[in-house]
């Protein structure tokens, strides 16, 4: 028993033996093919270990009007992201980050949960232009080893020097999720145009990333840097723009108090000199990511300040598309500018009664003398006679009822009525009584500002329907190269003895017996057409009768060109509720006046005052007489 109770014990003290050795040789083994066969795979995961590798945003292209004044630029801001490669637990980091930052846990959650899905070595941006105080607190935590997972960079943000033209340059920010799934070149986190020249030029302002690659201690604290890619700054672009002409434009609008929106073009090659929509908005707002509040209130707004007027608002013309009604009828030869109507205040047309906005009438009147005095009843008679699918013929031709082209996103179509349109749009036919309101401007017609000055470009350059542009040179770092100007949208033979007629009475209106006398320059012979189109019958403001927050006030259009024999300059001013045309050609005179002092090389006028415009407010209920369609002038 006793050497069989030893046989056993010798047989497992072999086997455990034998055991050990086989362990340690399978150690031995297993060091040996990390240290030798896999050394240098893990050498190089040691080394990434404490590398990172962090993007270096590029500068958006810097915007100059056409002289080289600055109009957008870029600043340095700093941002605070999250690298969750570096993290051990994010829960931690997000909660710990949010009290640092004084900022909503759950908004710091719910944007980490949005690039969830995006790589880990991506970091995801929590705070865009954090404040000195913010990058202080992040920093010293770092420091403490309790934000190792958190980078604060050094970013170029966009800013806007100039307060005035939002609507112009637009804003960015962030790339959605649907663009970059879209785009080629976007990536999450990149920054692009969201509106405006920043959104129709993105992809020449956008620059393209670059990144450096960093060695960082054990907690992601940077040493040094191993190598850089630099950024490389998106193109410069100058604009057809003129920063004189546009701040006084937006002088004139501040000294008026009234909202609308200015077009100002060359009306023989469709340059942008200004451009502007108002009530308006900071764009800086939008630089580093625009709050919800902010953003909540810009879209709550009754005022709609991210509207811009000058594309996208649609109003009806008044007396300002006269003009067209009559180049319609000289060149169908239906009458000439000798034609003469007599007005006696009112005249009946299909058996209603339709008045002149002179309630004692203008006597007999030939074209010169109409569109000089605005007479409403020659308009009538004249487009009675013209039928309205001429009207729309010629007011196309002239601009009108069409997109104008310009190199801004999302402009809107007006509309100049046809018998085809009704027919198509309401399912009803024309009838002939209601081209008489279309005469004055009224019914069915919409326009927008900026089409109104192409309307007043083509008849200031005698038959070219000039686009309007904004972009004239591009530098891609290599110097300044010209953009060549968009070709005209169409051009129309007219009759320069018949158009003479006409620019003949738009003088008129400026500097003889008409409504436009406020905009008058001595030596530069304005001519320019007033519109005081109503927003309600005068039946309708009565009825109103106070019962409604809506403004029922008129609007104010005055359109122009000048000099009238050689036209350098060519335009609109609308002023939503302007109570009276006349206040829109005061704007419109502080704009001339500084052109022609700029061109002059004399010394520009000082911004306006609210007196120096002598606004006339009065309410013209009051003075007119009740029609149909509403009296113009």
């Amino acid at each position: 028993m006793a050497v069989e109770e030893r046989r056993r014990v010798t047989t497992r003290l072999k086997i455990l033996q034998v055991l050990i050795v086989a362990l340690f040789s399978v150690l031995a083994i297993s060091f040996w093919v990390l240290q030798v066969v896999q050394h240098a795979k893990f050498e190089e995961m040691a080394e990434n270990n404490h590398q990172r590798t962090l993007p270096l945003r590029a500068p958006r292209g810097v915007i100059f009007d056409r002289d080289g004044h600055v109009l957008v630029e870029n600043r340095h801001s700093y941002s605070i992201s999250i690298v969750r490669e570096h993290t051990k637990d994010l829960n931690r980091t997000v909660r710990l980050l949010a009290a640092v930052l004084r900022l909503e846990e759950s908004g710091v959650r719910e944007i980490v949960s949005r690039h969830r899905r995006e790589p880990t070595y991506q970091p995801i941006t929590i705070l865009q232009d954090a404040s000195l105080a913010q990058v202080a607190a992040v920093t010293a935590r770092r420091l403490d080893f309790e934000l190792p997972d958190v980078v604060v960079e050094q970013v170029p943000t966009r800013r806007y020097p100039e307060t005035m033209a939002a609507h112009l340059f637009g804003y960015v920010g962030e790339v959605s999720d649907k663009d970059v799934a879209e785009g080629e070149s976007l990536k999450s986190g990149d920054i692009v145009g969201q509106s405006g020249i920043e959104k129709i030029y993105n992809s020449l302002l956008m620059g393209e990333d670059g990144a450096k690659r960093v060695v960082v201690n054990s907690v992601g604290r940077e040493i040094r840097t191993l190598d850089e890619d630099p950024p490389a700054e998106g193109k410069r672009l100058q604009l057809t723009i003129d920063y004189d002409v546009q701040k006084a434009v937006q002088d004139g609008f501040k000294a008026s108090g009234f909202n609308g929106a200015a077009v100002i073009l060359d009306p023989s090659t469709g340059e942008v000199l200004a451009f502007t929509s108002v009530p308006s908005y900071d764009p800086n707002a939008f630089a580093a990511g625009i709050d919800r509040a902010t953003w909540a209130s810009l879209n709550s707004d009754e005022l709609k300040p991210l509207q811009d007027r000058a594309i996208q608002g649609r109003y009806s013309p008044g007396s300002t598309f006269k003009m067209a009604v009559a180049l319609a009828a000289l060149e169908e030869g239906i009458i000439t500018p000798d034609f003469r109507v007599n007005c006696a205040g009112h005249a009946t047309f299909y058996g209603r009664s339709y008045a002149c906005w002179e309630k004692k009438g203008h006597g007999s009147v030939s074209l010169r003398q109409a569109i000089e005095q605005s007479c409403d009843v020659y308009f009538y008679t004249v487009a009675n006679m013209v039928g309205i699918d001429k009207i729309n013929k010629w007011a196309t031709a002239l601009g009108l009822g069409v997109r104008s082209g310009i190199d801004l996103p999302n402009e809107v179509q007006g509309l100049v009525p046809s018998t085809e349109w009704k027919r198509q749009v309401k399912h009803e036919k024309w009838y002939a009584g209601e081209v008489v309101s279309v005469g004055i401007g009224q019914g069915a017609v919409a326009v927008t500002p900026v089409s109104m000055a192409v309307y007043m470009a083509t008849l200031a350059n005698g038959g070219t329907r000039v686009t309007p542009h904004l972009l004239k040179a591009v530098d891609d770092g290599t110097g300044w190269k010209p953009v060549p100007a968009p070709p005209p949208q169409s051009h129309v033979e007219v009759d320069p003895e018949k158009l003479q007629a006409i620019r003949d009475g738009l003088w008129g209106v400026v500097n003889g017996h008409g409504t436009g006398g406020r905009a008058k320059i001595l030596g530069h012979d304005v001519a320019g057409k007033t519109g005081t189109a109503q927003v309600i019958s005068n039946e309708g403001r009565i009825a109103a009768n106070g019962r409604t927050t809506r403004d029922l006030r008129d609007n104010g259009w005055f359109v122009f060109f000048a000099p009238r024999d050689n036209p350098q300059i060519a335009g609109v001013v609308f002023l939503e509720h302007g109570v009276h045309a006349g206040n829109a050609a005061s704007v419109a005179h502080h704009v001339l006046e500084t052109f022609f002092a700029k061109r002059e090389d004399r010394p520009l006028p000082p911004p306006p005052t609210t007196n120096d415009l002598h606004l006339d407010l009065r309410d013209p209920l009051a003075r007119k007489t009740a029609v149909t369609t509403g009296g113009q002038n």
